[in-house]
């Protein structure tokens, strides 16, 4: 198998496990499973770490962040009828309602601070209809510090619930946008990330899903030079 195959091998494995488990598999589990080394399952995640396709712990070798899902504990949890799973934002969590496919409650706060709320997903798709999300930041900086840039993408009650919290907390006031857009998205990018032949989008490809669902100027562009997004 060429590397390619092997990196979509390995994250199709990865994802497919924090489906059925709640879990990251370890990466004896992952040889175990696959069939290969260990020292081709260490240079798998190392390339895909490279890529942008997983986020490792400082070890190097515990997985952290596989998006749509966290490892460890965040603001979102996602509870479905057999299994949950903490995701790192709206986005994630909206994606792992597509991801499953079937009826989830999206358990976090709005704004990240006291009011608790559930949201009802179907498939992807939200119950609740008259909520925004905000993104602080434009998604070509999310990794500079992917974790902080996820950790404020967050649900409101209104556009101008964003501006006050903003300005409490001094954070950017980035792109605001209803739920039911987010979903979309997140239906966009995230559905095949189970494949196993998944490939992280280039950034040509991740700009067309962008202007597919509506998300235009300068706060969704992206440098297209690039190999990875």
């Amino acid at each position: 198998m060429s590397q390619t195959q092997i990196d979509s091998l390995i994250h199709h494995q990865i994802v497919s496990t924090f489906m059925q488990d709640g879990h990251a598999p370890s990466q004896e589990k992952l040889v175990e499973r696959l069939g290969l080394s260990a020292s081709a399952i260490d240079a798998g995640l190392h390339r895909l770490q490279a890529s942008h396709g997983v986020v490792l712990h400082p070890d190097g070798r515990s997985l952290w962040v596989v998006h749509p899902f966290s490892a460890s504990p965040t603001h979102t949890w996602v509870q479905g009828p057999q299994q949950g799973w903490w995701a790192p934002c709206m986005w994630c969590a909206l994606g792992i309602s597509a991801l499953v496919k079937d009826k989830v409650t999206v358990h976090t706060r709005i704004g990240g601070e006291a009011e608790p709320i559930e949201i009802k997903m179907q498939d992807g798709v939200p119950l609740q209809t008259e909520l925004f999300v905000h993104f602080a930041e434009p998604p070509r900086k999310a990794w500079n510090n992917v974790h902080h840039f996820c950790a404020r993408v967050l649900p409101f009650r209104s556009r101008e619930d964003v501006t006050v919290w903003a300005e409490r907390h001094q954070f950017p006031l980035g792109a605001v946008m209803p739920i039911t857009q987010l979903a979309e998205l997140a239906r966009r990018w995230y559905s095949h990330h189970a494949d196993p032949d998944w490939k992280k989008w280039t950034p040509v490809e991740a700009l067309e899903i962008f202007r597919s669902v509506g998300l235009n100027g300068d706060f969704w562009s992206l440098d297209t030079s690039g190999e990875h997004y």
